[in-house]
């Protein structure tokens, strides 16, 4: 796992071969990374950004690495948050906090708010179609900042289009991602 620019780029991590966990590509990454650079983000101002379902840590590296002023990374499986909190041990950056949670639970009684929003579940999970109404209907938590952005990470067979909150979609081979604001 590689970081692809900022503060950290270049810095490489050997992810365990024994992870369920299934990264994000690196061809898909820098694709996202490239548009929420140019068309939706302002990483100078140091957004806050909360990474579900985060796995190996590349997406919530790749914040870091731009300047997000906090990342919060939330991992069910103990073994993958072992390696997170060893990630994070490593590195010494104050901005990132790994939180061992499921993310079901977590989004129902959270109360932070954050600019961006990633999450990268199975795609096999049942309750995907479900997340975009759980990040936007939870008004009394509100975890997405007025103008944040949520984007949700999902195989071909997802369409959002007909979201209220779907901005846009965006396909990398086999990784999709709906943007939401």
């Amino acid at each position: 796992m590689r970081v692809v620019s900022g503060k950290y780029k270049g810095k490489r991590w050997d992810v365990p071969h024994t992870f369920k966990a299934r990264p994000t590509t690196d061809f898909a990454k820098e694709g996202l990374f490239n548009i929420l650079h140019n068309v939706y983000i302002d990483f100078s101002s140091h957004p806050s950004a909360l990474d579900l379902f985060c796995g190996t840590g590349s997406i919530s590296l790749e914040l870091l690495s731009r300047g997000c002023q906090t990342v919060v990374s939330v991992e069910k499986d103990f073994k993958h948050f072992q390696y997170l909190r060893r990630l994070a041990a490593d590195l010494k950056d104050p901005a990132w906090h790994p939180v061992q949670a499921d993310v079901s639970k977590f989004l129902t009684g959270h109360p932070g708010q954050y600019d961006i929003i990633f999450a990268d579940p199975p795609y096999t999970l049942e309750w995907l179609a479900d997340l975009p109404d759980m990040i936007f209907g939870n008004s009394h938590l509100q975890m997405l900042n007025t103008d944040g952005l949520f984007i949700l990470e999902h195989g071909k067979t997802y369409d959002f289009s007909d979201h209220p909150h779907f901005v846009e979609h965006r396909n990398y081979g086999s990784v999709n991602f709906s943007f939401f604001r």
